[in-house]
C-alpha cells in the first residue's frame, strides 16, 4: 500500500475527527480501516468522554474476521492506558490487524506509548503521516497534554501610559464598544476565564460571553476564581451559566494542572496587576491580548506590578505577533521570546 493511500485516508480520519467535540478532555482523533487492497471498510471517530474512542469505533462496524490483517488509520498514536474506556493498542492487537498509520504521538504521561506496545505485538506501526496537518488540528489539546497545563492568555486593557484604572479604582471604560465586543468572543473561544478573588471582591464580574445587546452567547467558558478568600455567595459569577470553579490556593503550577486535568485547554485570563504579574514572573503567559485606549490617566494602577527587573537588561522582550485597531483602540497581541 503507498504513501499516498495512507495520506488520503488520513485526511479522510482527520475529516471524521472534526466532527468530535472540540472542548473537554479528550481529543478529537478519526480513524479508518482499511482492507489488503486499501478499500476503506470501516470508519470511526471520538464523540466525547465515556465513548468508544475511534479505532474502536471503527472496529465495531466490522465483523472480527474483516479486522484480521486490515490496516488501521488514525489521527492520534492509539492510547495504552485504562480510563473510561480500555487501552486502544491493545484493542487492535486483540482485532488483529496488520498495521498501524497514525500522524502525531501521544504526548500523554499515562496514555502515551501505544505504538511501541503494538510493535511488540508484531503489527507494522507508520508514524508521522500529515503529521503537520494533524498537529495544527489538535494544537489546543496536544500543548495541554505536552505541557500539562493550558494555554495561558494574559489580558488586559490600558490607557496608553499604561493604567488600567482611574485613581479611585475606576475603570469602566477605558476601552470603546467595539474593543469590549472583542473581549467577549475572546471569552467565549476560550475553554475558561480566570481572574482573582481581588477582582471578584473589587468589581464582581459574571465572566460570561456576552453578544452586541448584553445577551449571552450560545458558547460560555467556564468561569475560574483563583485565591485563598472566600467567593461570596451572592457573587455575579455565580449566576454563570456554567458552574464556577475555585481554587482556594497560590500554587499556580498546581492550579493549571488541576485545569487541564478538567479538560481545559485554553484559559483566558483577566486579572488584577498582583495575580497578572505572578503569571508573567512564573513564565506561564503564553500570549499577550493588550488593549491600549487613546487616553491618559496617570497614578499608580499599572497593568502589572514588580516583575523582578532591576535593570534594563532584564526587560521581558516580546514578539509582537499581531497589531489590530478596533475603532479607536488598538489591540496588541504579542508571545514571550
Amino acid at each position: 500500500m503507498t504513501q499516498q493511500r495512507f495520506a488520503a485516508a488520513m485526511r479522510h480520519a482527520l475529516e471524521l475527527a472534526a466532527r468530535g467535540p472540540a472542548r473537554g478532555v479528550n481529543p478529537r482523533v478519526g480513524a479508518v480501516v482499511l482492507s489488503p487492497a486499501g478499500e476503506v471498510l470501516a470508519e470511526g471517530w471520538h464523540r466525547g468522554a465515556g465513548t468508544p474512542h475511534a479505532e474502536v469505533a471503527a472496529l465495531e462496524e466490522l465483523d472480527p474476521q474483516q479486522a484480521a490483517g486490515s490496516t488501521v488509520v488514525v489521527t492520534l498514536e492509539p492510547c495504552n492506558h485504562t480510563g473510561r474506556t480500555g487501552p486502544c493498542a491493545q484493542a487492535l492487537i486483540d482485532a488483529g490487524v496488520g498495521r498501524v498509520v497514525y500522524a502525531v504521538a501521544d504526548p500523554g504521561r499515562r496514555s502515551g506509548g501505544g505504538a511501541e506496545r503494538l510493535r511488540r505485538a508484531g503489527i507494522d506501526v507508520v508514524s508521522g503521516v500529515l503529521a503537520d496537518e494533524v498537529e495544527v488540528f489538535l494544537d489546543d489539546w496536544l500543548f495541554a497534554a505536552r505541557h500539562a497545563r493550558p494555554y495561558v492568555t494574559l489580558k488586559w486593557a490600558a490607557s496608553l501610559d499604561g493604567r488600567t484604572a482611574a485613581a479611585d479604582g475606576s475603570s469602566r471604560w477605558i476601552t470603546g464598544e467595539t474593543a469590549r465586543r472583542r473581549v467577549h468572543e475572546q471569552r467565549r473561544a476560550s475553554d475558561a476565564v480566570l481572574v482573582g478573588t481581588g477582582t471578584v471582591l473589587a468589581d464582581d464580574p459574571s465572566l460570561t460571553a456576552r453578544g452586541p445587546a448584553g445577551e449571552l452567547l450560545p458558547e460560555q467558558p467556564v468561569p475560574v476564581v483563583l485565591g485563598e478568600r472566600a467567593v461570596p455567595d451572592d457573587a455575579a459569577v455565580r449566576r454563570h451559566p456554567k458552574p464556577v470553579i475555585v481554587l482556594r490556593t497560590r500554587d499556580l503550577p498546581a492550579a493549571l494542572e488541576q485545569l487541564q486535568q478538567r479538560g481545559i485547554r485554553t484559559l483566558y485570563v483577566e486579572a488584577g496587576p498582583t495575580l497578572a504579574s505572578a503569571f508573567v514572573t512564573a513564565g506561564l503567559v503564553d500570549e499577550f491580548s493588550v488593549y491600549l485606549a487613546p487616553t491618559l490617566l496617570g497614578g499608580p494602577r499599572t497593568a502589572l506590578a514588580d516583575l523582578g527587573v532591576a535593570s534594563i537588561d532584564e526587560q521581558r522582550r516580546l514578539s509582537l505577533i499581531d497589531v489590530e485597531r478596533l475603532d479607536d483602540d488598538l489591540l496588541i497581541t504579542a508571545r514571550p521570546r
